[in-house]
């Protein structure tokens, strides 16, 4: 079980280093695991001038699986937009096809008075997210910035998408609908961009081969009102990358903390690269008080999805769940009457957990 391991920028080699703990443990009682580590992102712009740099790609390709940290940091952001630490990750994601984006959003009981939301808007909640992550308007050519005919600049970016890459990320909404509730909501604009409307009809053509997945239709901006509203109406919700990025971040604070949530971003052979949503927080890095959950999980998801080690991720999402019942929280998930605890010590208390 080859992976490779990107810890990224800011908090990026903190959070990874926790989850790097609970795979270790995973060698010791048995799974086969070996893990290189490179660079990525202002990392590997500092090593080399370039956030991807060319062994970290290779090694990428080589592995089963990619575990990244996050990339990024303000003193990157005056560099020329090809050399930015996001584009490393965009370039990772293009280069090994990964074009379906999985974000669990589940609320532990426990943390249900941590969301800004009310505790029985938000307890019980489990959905799953799925975002297409290859096309759109991050892919999409023509771009760019120029001086138009009235001598003004103009930004441009081109919203499209193939049919095929529609199809193929469907699927894997709907097989995963199979395999919940058997419930999915497709998340569009198809009242007013073309780009929807082919959307909406592929998804529709996809369905054919679904009879027991229940499928309904959704504009964005509803959406995004019905998460706060009532979000515990969606199960699976499918949609595209630009739609996908904005509504899982929304979705992240009904559990409390962006800090929770892991993901998955696959390949058409479950090869896949799992990575917390959150940024890399330049602000706290070094100071031990990131949340190392997320990218706890995110290995967990590994397990499940590229390994097929559903015992394995089982372990470690109940061990997650242990602390959380014991009560310790890092900051940006601790309320008054529990253990307020360092990145590496929440990471060493799902070690004992496991």
């Amino acid at each position: 079980m080859k992976i490779a391991v990107l810890p990224g920028d800011g908090i990026g080699p903190e959070v990874v280093e926790q989850a790097v703990k609970v795979l270790r443990i995973l060698a010791l009682d048995g799974l086969p695991i070996e893990m290189d580590y490179a660079a990525i992102g202002g990392a590997g712009y500092d090593e080399v001038g370039d956030p991807l740099p060319e062994n970290t790609l290779a090694l990428a390709r080589a592995a089963d699986a990619v575990l990244l940290g996050a990339v990024g940091g303000p003193r990157y952001d005056a560099l020329e937009r090809p050399l930015r630490p996001e584009q490393g990750l965009l370039r990772i994601r293009k280069e090994l096809n990964l074009f379906a984006n999985l974000r669990p959003v589940r609320v532990y009981p426990e943390l249900a008075g941590a969301s800004t939301l009310r505790p029985e808007v938000v307890t019980g909640l489990d959905l799953m997210i799925v975002r297409e992550l290859t096309g759109d308007l991050y892919f999409g050519q023509p771009r760019g910035i120029h001086i138009n005919a009235d001598g003004e600049r103009e930004g441009y970016n081109t919203m499209r998408y193939a049919e095929s890459e529609v199809r193929r990320v469907a699927h894997i909404g709907f097989q995963i609908a199979m395999k919940r509730s058997k419930k999915l909501c497709s998340v569009e604009k198809a009242n007013v961009l073309e780009t929807s409307e082919l959307w909406r009809e592929v998804v529709i053509e996809t369905a054919r081969d679904y009879p027991d997945v229940a499928l309904s239709h959704m504009y964005v901006d509803n959406a995004a009102m019905q998460l706060v509203r009532h979000p515990k109406q969606f199960d699976v919700i499918l949609t595209g990358n630009i739609f996908g990025d904005i509504l899982s971040d929304e979705a992240s604070m009904l559990t409390g903390s962006i800090g929770m949530l892991g993901s998955a971003s696959l390949d058409a052979a479950s090869k896949g690269m799992y990575e917390p949503i959150h940024g890399s927080a330049p602000d706290i890095a070094g100071q031990d008080s990131a949340n190392p959950l997320a990218t706890i999980l995110s290995a967990a998801m590994m397990m499940r999805y590229t390994f097929g080690q559903d015992e394995a991720a089982d372990r470690i999402e109940r061990a997650v769940s242990t602390v959380i019942t014991q009560g310790l929280r890092t900051q940006d998930i601790h309320t008054p009457g529990h253990q307020r605890v360092g990145c590496a010590a929440m990471g060493d208390a799902v070690v004992a957990a496991l």
